[in-house]
């Protein structure tokens, strides 16, 4: 993950690279994992951060979506349960069993939830997460204490997976590099080279942060840049009619004493007909989603007050405690790239959640839709249809059984650090080499100065953004305190990388300034 050294590899002018992605987030980084492991040449450049937009912006979910079976989409459940048995098998230092709660109101609820729930497990066959059960209200209120008990009939308890999205996307990035990859972050893709065929056939390409404009010539081109594919599409051909409506999904971060659990509430029926959750993260509860459709996409996308205020209200009516806009951590907002329905005004809850494969007229390949627990089948499909088009020589895909960088079986989750998995030890290493690198950021957080440090030389963050956002997650987690600590990690970053005061500065009014859509006043 050395950014200058992986600079040099596209700067070579005679190569042609097998396959070059255009976005890295979780689709993204998954096609480059997939076409690196199975031995194709692959480059892939992000024009932000690794996973900056929707992939850092997740409910933290590894699940097969009860929701869905609700719906009657047997298939994309079927595929997103057997998705979350091979990740958890293949990234167990970030992807943990989690046990959830339903409480019901009506005897009625009990059965139907029950015998869904059963249902679903029976889906997971051999990788299952363990078995739904139904539970009396006595044993409601034991397993959670803050439940609404008033009119309590019981509730059912299930499995899914928890995860820390932006921490599997560094170690897919981490994976592709170990694989031979070259993946790149402030690289911004400004057109789409074709041969004489008209066959696009490469990209152009701006590195952000010197300025200098580079032609990477590839077999193929694949589109993953989620919410933005159209404007990619659009490089490719002029015409291309718009296809991805993006809709909203907000969360609000409250203390654990909200939960005082280590179970999940899942309110499976709300106003909106959307599903709430209440989940543990990192010692904080994630509470949400919405579903809101947005005109166009957008790379920071704000919290509407009435998204926020549905959170509150709902989680409000099944906790004793009703949480208030002072009790929010930190607010965060991200776009999913639903493929546009025909029919205008169809609701975005009701549009198939599955990934959507489209080819162009110049055999530029778009992969758009799915979601983060089916990544992985996303991109086999991504490389596989470059495949079938004749672009790239066939090889077979080994994802299945391959083990994401990081990977340490039985985690300690009680230590801040289990998310590096199999990198403990050396950042562990660089603690002991110097007593200021044991130093926290701040004294509420376990977070030290060597994560950040880690952070600069083995995981590409280049910003104070990088670091609070996606690698200790602390801007998702507690904003105002990311804000305290933010010139810190701006000095450490200037030590690292050569800047000056004037950078320091900067990069503390920009931090602040975005931190302001985290905070709720």
């Amino acid at each position: 993950m050395k950014r200058n050294e992986l600079i040099k590899q596209i700067s070579d002018t005679t190569k042609t690279w097998d396959v070059v992605i255009v976005g890295g987030g979780a689709t993204g980084l998954g096609c480059a994992v997939d076409a690196a492991t199975r031995g194709y040449s692959v480059a892939l450049f992000e024009w932000e951060d690794f996973a900056k937009a929707t992939s850092s912006r997740s409910t933290k979910l590894v699940h097969g979506g009860v929701r869905y079976l609700a719906q009657g989409d047997v298939p994309l459940v079927l595929e997103a349960l057997h998705e979350r048995g091979l990740l958890k098998k293949n990234a167990p230092h970030l992807v943990k069993d989690q046990c959830f709660l339903i409480p019901n109101y009506r005897h009625w609820d009990n059965f139907l939830y029950t015998v869904g729930l059963t249902v679903y497990d029976i889906l997971a066959g051999r990788l299952s997460f363990g078995r739904s059960k139904y539970i009396s209200s006595k044993k409601t209120v034991e397993y959670l204490p803050i439940v609404q008990e008033k009119g309590l009939k019981g509730g059912v308890v299930y499995h899914d997976g928890q995860f820390d999205d932006s921490r599997l996307a560094i170690n897919l990035a981490q994976s592709c590099v170990e694989k031979g990859g070259c993946p790149l972050n402030r690289m911004r893709v400004v057109g789409i080279l074709h041969n004489a065929a008209g066959v696009a056939a490469g990209v152009k390409v701006k590195d952000l942060l010197s300025g200098q404009l580079y032609e990477v010539k590839a077999k193929a081109v694949i589109n993953a840049t989620g919410i933005f594919v159209d404007s990619i599409m659009e490089m490719d051909v002029p015409t291309h009619e718009h296809m991805v409506k993006p809709s909203q999904g907000v969360h609000l971060v409250l203390d654990r004493s909200f939960l005082q659990s280590d179970y999940a509430i899942m309110i499976p029926k709300t106003d909106d007909g959307r599903v709430l959750f209440a989940v543990p993260w990192h010692d904080k509860v994630v509470v949400g989603t919405t579903d809101t459709v947005r005109e166009k996409p957008e790379l920071e996308p704000q919290a509407l007050e009435k998204e926020i205020e549905f959170i509150l209200n709902t989680a409000g009516r099944y906790m004793k405690r009703k949480p208030e806009r002072k009790d929010v951590f930190s607010v965060f907002a991200g776009l999913r790239p639903l493929a546009a329905p025909k029919k205008e005004g169809k609701s975005t809850k009701e549009i198939s959640r599955s990934h959507k494969i489209f080819v162009s007229r110049n055999k530029m390949v778009t992969i758009t839709g799915g979601k983060w627990t089916t990544y992985r089948k996303m991109a086999e499909d991504t490389i596989d249809k470059a495949i079938d088009l004749g672009l790239l020589e066939k090889r077979k895909c080994v994802t299945k059984d391959f083990k994401i960088h990081g990977y340490q079986l039985n985690p300690d989750l009680k230590d801040h650090l289990y998310i590096y998995g199999s990198d403990i030890p050396a950042l562990k290493a660089l603690m002991a080499s110097d007593p200021a690198m044991a130093e926290k950021l701040h004294p509420k957080y376990n977070y030290t100065v060597a994560e950040v440090v880690w952070a600069i030389r083995e995981e590409m963050a280049l910003t104070v953004e990088d670091i609070l956002a996606r690698r200790v997650r602390l801007l998702f987690l507690d904003a105002r305190v990311a804000v305290e600590i933010a010139p810190e990690v701006a000095r450490i970053i200037a030590r690292e990388l050569g800047y000056n005061q004037a950078w320091i500065e900067e990069q503390v009014r920009e931090f602040t300034a975005l931190s302001k859509h985290y905070i709720l006043e």
